[in-house]
């Protein structure tokens, strides 16, 4: 039996980048189900920090989480964690109410977005089909994520300061003890006073196991498609180009596109799988705005993102189990609000005051709350 000041539950971003935080002060052990951390989620993600993207909440996050990634702590990262991209908005003739108001809704955090006329948008992005749309907005400042280099970023100091990452460890059994907390994994037991449940997924199973009531997550699948361009065109300088109602968008990669139908199917915590349906989906819905046929897919994949049911992450103790705090909900904005994320955590768990600059975005503890009042958003 191994014992810790902090166990977490999940090797993935949500669990990776609080642990790393929290490791400055107490003795972390993390628990990854799987052979290899961040397996799920956080290895399927789109890799775009945006601002404009989520609920008022999530745009928060993301705007407190932009200093560390512009600016890591010292031998953080090997390379910069985010580099230049930029993100259209697409909205046809129906639609031009809903970009109406994301622009409205935006602008105030995001000073730099701005509307753009269509013929602008299509310099941006060369191959939009002519008359798809009738009105665009751009976020200038979006930025891909270096998703692989963030992730071992906060491992390798959440190692240097002691702390231990054990993979393979299934949680088979997890319950009160008088030193907190007992966890039986498929790699040994351990011990702490507090566990951190950053299950992704499988959030609400691993609550029932300690015998915590849900809070309602519902994991959604969600599938990519990567697109071979064809001969002469390199999509490498254009934006990450979203429809305004989420119904799909696509991003440049590698000089390829990763294209979505930006789904979101109920699904039962599992490695997900691409759905045959939704690929065929993505690849009508880009043959639509754009004048590129989809002759060959080079990769298909499916990930699932985990929403409470405000759509707002899930960070705190739960009032009805001393020393289970909860850590879930990332949905689609765990990897561009992890900085912030982690930090909160941290605060919340060494029951340190909640970060000033957080703060002055309007985000609180009871925000984030567990046992909050949630209702169910679209955005």
């Amino acid at each position: 039996m191994q014992g810790a000041d902090v166990i977490v539950v999940g090797g993935g971003m949500a669990g990776a980048s609080a642990a790393y935080f929290m490791s400055r002060s107490r003795r972390v052990v993390i628990l990854e189900r799987e052979d290899q951390p961040a397996y799920h989620s956080t290895g399927r993600s789109a890799a775009l920090y945006t601002q404009t993207y989520g609920n008022p909440a999530i745009r928060a996050l993301t705007v407190g989480a932009a200093p560390f990634f512009e600016n890591p702590p010292a031998g953080f990262a090997e390379y910069p964690l985010v580099t230049p991209r930029g993100l259209l908005y697409l909205a046809r003739a129906d639609q031009r109410d809903i970009l109406e108001k994301l622009y409205e809704e935006v602008r105030g955090l995001t000073p730099n977005v701005h509307r753009l006329s269509v013929d602008a948008a299509m310099a941006l992005c060369p191959i939009l089909r002519p008359g798809y749309a009738v009105a665009a907005v751009s976020e200038p400042d979006a930025m891909d994520l270096d998703v692989a280099g963030l992730l071992q970023g906060f491992l390798r100091g959440f190692r240097a300061r002691g702390g231990q990452l054990v993979t393979g460890a299934e949680v088979l059994a997890l319950g009160r003890v008088a030193a907190g907390w007992e966890v039986e994994t498929a790699a040994g037991t351990f011990t702490a006073p507090v566990v951190v449940n950053a299950a992704g997924a499988w959030a609400d199973r691993l609550a029932g196991m300690a015998g915590v009531a849900p809070v309602g997550l519902t994991p959604k699948r969600r599938t990519a498609i990567l697109l071979d361009m064809p001969d002469g065109i390199d999509p490498m300088r254009w934006p990450m180009v979203c429809d305004s109602a989420e119904q799909f968008y696509f991003k440049p990669e590698g000089g390829r596109l990763m294209v979505s139908p930006a789904d979101e199917t109920p699904s039962e915590p599992c490695d997900a799988q691409p759905d045959e349906m939704d690929i065929a989906v993505a690849a009508d819905r880009f043959e639509t705005a754009t004048t590129v046929p989809v002759r060959r897919i080079a990769r298909r994949w499916a990930g699932l993102r985990t929403f409470a049911p405000d759509k707002t992450l899930v960070a705190g103790f739960d009032p009805a189990a001393d020393g289970f705090f909860w850590l879930a909900g990332q949905g689609g904005y765990g990897i561009q609000t992890a900085p912030a994320m982690g930090r909160i955590a941290a605060a919340l768990v060494e029951g340190g005051a909640f970060p000033a600059d957080l703060a002055d975005l309007g985000l609180t503890a009871g925000t984030l709350a567990p046992r909050r009042r949630m209702t169910r958003g679209s955005n």
